[in-house]
This record gives C-alpha cells, sequence and structure tokens, in this order.
C-alpha cells in the first residue's frame, strides 16, 4: 500500500486589504475559512465524513480568531461533527507547516484524507492583539537577548544593510511583483484557484496595483525608523517602507491533501506530489533570513539542485528577503514569484503558505515545470521550505 501524499485541489480567496473597509473586512474569519473548506469539498465531490483531520494555521489566535478556528470553520462549512480539526502556529509559516504536518501525517500510514488550510483577518483581529498587552517573551528570553529583539520591519532593514541592498533595488523588485500579478490577472491565471466569497463582488486580489512605479514607490517615507533605533543600529539607512513590504491582508486558502492510493479509488487525479520538507530556526533578531538555511537543507533531503527546481514561491514579507535569498541561493530571478509576490498578493498571515502553495501548482501546471519550491520566513527565526512534483 503506497503512503506518498498528493496534492489533489486547492483554492483561496482573493486577497482584500486588511483594514476597515477592505474587500473582506466584512466577513468573520470563521465564514472566510469555512467557505475554502466547502469549496474544497464540494468541487471534488468529496464526502466531508471521509476526512480525517482538517489542520489550520492562524497567527492572531485571539478574539474572532480564538477558541481553534479550525475546528469552527469546518462546523460552519457543514462538515459532519465526527472530523476533527486544530490550529496551529508557526507565525507566518503556519499553514505550510499545516500542509507539511497534514503531507507527513499521509506518509506514516495515519491519515488517508486531510485537508490543510489557513485564515487570517488582519481588519478584524489587528498584528499583535494576541499578545494582548502583555509581555510575551519572559524575564528568561530578555535576559538571553538583552539588547531586545525588533520587530520584522527592523529585521528586514537589517538585511537590506547587511546585504547592501539600495532603496531603488527594493523598490524596482516591488514594482515587479505587482506588474507581474497584475499581468498573471489579467491573463486569467488566478481565476481557477479563486474562490467567490457570498456576499462580495468579484474574485479580484484588492492589493494588486496595476500600473505600480519604482518611482512611485520612491515617495514614501520608511515605515520602521525611530530615533533610537537608529542610534542602536547605525549602519541601517532605513529603506522598508509600505511600498516594499507585503500589506496588512484579509484571506483564506485550503489544500486537499490525500494518499494516492485513496486518490485513485476515489477516482481523483492528484495534481502534484511532495518530494521533500525542511524548518529550520534562525537568528531571531536579523529574523527573516531562515529561508536561505532551509532551501538549503529541503534541497540536500529531495537530492535536488537549485537548477533542478522550476519555479519558487518565497513569500515577500519584504523585498529584502526574496533578494537576499536569492543571491545567497544563485536562483534564477525569472523564476522566483512568477505571478508576482506577497508584495502584490497579499499576505494574509495564517493562510500565506497554503496561499503559495495554491500558486505555485498551478505555476507548474501552466509552465509545464517538474519541481517547484516554496520557502516562508517566520516571526522569531524560524523557516519552512517545502518541495512538490508536478503529476498532471
Amino acid at each position: 500500500m503506497s503512503h506518498e501524499a498528493v496534492i489533489v485541489d486547492v483554492v483561496r480567496t482573493p486577497s482584500g486589504r486588511g483594514k476597515p473597509g477592505g474587500l473582506l473586512s466584512g466577513i468573520h474569519p470563521v465564514d472566510l475559512l469555512a467557505g475554502v473548506l466547502e469549496t474544497l469539498v464540494a468541487r471534488n465531490g468529496l464526502d466531508p465524513a471521509t476526512i480525517d483531520d482538517v489542520i489550520g494555521g492562524c497567527v492572531s489566535q485571539i478574539g474572532e480568531q480564538s477558541y481553534n478556528i479550525t475546528r469552527n470553520a469546518a462546523l460552519a462549512a457543514g462538515f459532519p461533527d465526527s472530523v476533527p480539526a486544530t490550529t496551529i502556529d508557526r507565525q507566518c509559516g503556519s499553514s505550510q507547516q499545516a500542509a507539511t504536518f497534514a503531507a507527513q501525517g499521509v506518509q506514516s500510514g495515519a491519515y488517508d484524507i486531510v485537508i490543510a488550510c489557513g485564515v487570517e483577518s488582519m481588519s478584524r483581529v489587528p498584528l499583535g492583539s494576541s499578545a494582548a498587552g502583555a509581555n510575551p517573551y519572559g524575564t528568561r528570553l530578555r535576559e538571553r537577548y538583552p539588547e531586545g529583539l525588533v520587530n520584522q520591519g527592523v529585521s528586514a532593514e537589517l538585511i537590506a544593510a547587511r546585504w547592501g541592498f539600495s532603496r531603488r533595488e527594493l523598490d524596482d523588485f516591488a514594482a515587479e511583483s505587482h506588474r507581474r500579478a497584475a499581468d498573471a490577472a489579467s491573463a486569467g491565471l488566478f481565476d481557477a484557484e479563486t474562490i467567490a466569497v457570498p456576499g462580495v463582488e468579484g474574485r479580484v486580489d484588492e492589493t494588486v496595483r496595476p500600473g505600480t512605479t519604482a518611482e512611485r514607490l520612491a515617495g514614501l517615507a520608511p515605515a520602521f525608523r525611530t530615533d533610537a533605533l537608529a542610534e542602536r543600529f547605525p549602519e541601517v539607512d532605513w529603506s522598508i517602507t509600505p511600498g516594499n513590504s507585503s500589506p496588512l491582508t484579509d484571506g483564506a486558502s485550503a489544500a486537499l491533501i490525500m494518499s494516492a492510493d485513496r486518490a485513485a479509488s476515489l477516482g481523483l487525479r492528484p495534481r502534484a506530489r511532495f518530494h521533500a520538507f525542511a524548518v529550520t530556526g534562525s537568528d531571531p533578531l536579523l529574523m527573516l533570513t531562515g529561508v536561505i538555511p532551509a532551501t538549503a537543507r529541503v534541497l540536500d533531503r529531495g537530492r535536488l539542485s537549485i537548477d533542478d527546481i522550476d519555479a519558487f514561491e518565497v513569500n515577500e514579507a519584504f523585498a529584502s528577503v526574496p533578494l537576499a535569498w536569492a543571491r545567497e541561493t544563485g536562483a534564477d530571478p525569472a523564476k522566483l514569484n512568477p505571478r508576482g509576490g506577497a508584495i502584490a498578493l497579499g499576505h494574509a498571515l495564517g493562510s500565506s503558505g497554503t496561499r503559495l502553495l495554491t500558486t505555485l501548482v498551478a505555476e507548474l501546471e501552466a509552465s509545464g515545470g517538474r519541481f517547484g519550491l516554496q520557502t516562508m520566513c517566520e516571526g522569531g527565526g524560524m523557516a519552512n521550505a517545502t518541495i512538490i512534483e508536478r503529476l498532471s
């Protein structure tokens, strides 16, 4: 009996601006996630009672996203109460980790059918709200890092300084992300993966800004500079702005994962299979550089080289992250986020991992590529990496 883990289908909502008045801001996050779960099952003719587990990612697990939002969404989607669900937090890589756990469960024989998913409504549950005004670090962690850790924006600035990226390079990268995403949208490349959301008109990503240029982005002020930080980090030029960062975003996404044998017995055509996984920790001050060792590790585990990969999805939390990754790995820039990345398509934290997977599967199918690699930097200094292989 084969325990090969395959991807049967992947879906996502459009990306909404994660602010009051954004495209999806009127939708409760439970309902947002329930919509992708319901659609995923319906369009594959799957009896939800056959699902062994639903594993979801969500970062700000408080308020409307508390009390195991994945279980609440599964029930809201009409799944039988016999179907369990759990919610995990590996920061920005939460739903990528959900997919890894789901696939590993299939490979171990623990699961036959499982859904990996994620959701974040940053308009309704603001970034950082899960701390509830309390100290999340404790005494001993502060003793280990006496000068203090910094937020991700400052980490992105430190990366730009260490790798020597100019403000123009960052803005050029951001503008190209919007151009690629806008071109993909105009060509209808997102149509099959993007679902309709009840009460929302259209299925267009609200975060994509066609016509964005580096010249226009150059007028934006740095977002993370303070006098105290400038004194602490004199090497930083303060070039990270809202324009070369991923926007606050609302969204949900999901992947239907099962054993190859179960897919065959149900008459379902697998679109891709999982080839290799890796997760790594990294310096929590730089925080966002883990994608570099994670990529090296997953390539080694998959017995592949960087040139064997046909498409890369590297999360664009900030422009300096994929730029540093590309310089260190030597990857072909044309293969990096070919349909645009999170700077344009948004970064709905808990949903981003399966959103990247959705886009990667579709890109491999359209281009005829065989292997795709996705990697995601994560808060606290971590990164996930996954390699998939197209099957159809």
